[in-house]
C-alpha cells in the first residue's frame, strides 16, 4: 500500500518530510496526493502558505504554467 492511502485510510499525519508528496497541511495528512484527492479547492494564499511564498508568487507560477500549457497545445494543433 502506498504512503498516502496509509494516511488516508488511518488518519493519520505524515511525518516524512523528505517525501517529495511532503507538504504542511494537517488537514490532508501532510501529503499533496490526499490534497488533490480532496476535491477541496484552495485559494492562491493557502498554496503560498503551504509552500512558504506569497500568493503573487504563486500567481507567477501559475501565469507561467498557463503559458507554458498554450504553447503545447499550439503545437498539438
Amino acid at each position: 500500500m502506498k504512503c498516502f492511502k496509509y494516511h488516508k485510510q488511518n488518519m493519520t499525519t505524515c511525518e516524512k518530510k523528505n517525501c517529495r508528496y511532503w507538504i504542511k497541511t494537517q488537514e490532508n495528512q501532510n501529503c499533496c496526493i490526499n490534497a488533490a484527492e480532496s476535491n477541496e479547492s484552495f485559494t492562491l494564499e493557502m498554496i503560498g502558505n503551504i509552500f512558504n511564498v506569497t500568493r503573487m508568487r504563486i500567481c507567477q507560477i501559475e501565469k507561467k504554467a498557463i503559458e507554458k500549457i498554450k504553447e503545447k497545445l499550439i503545437y498539438i494543433v
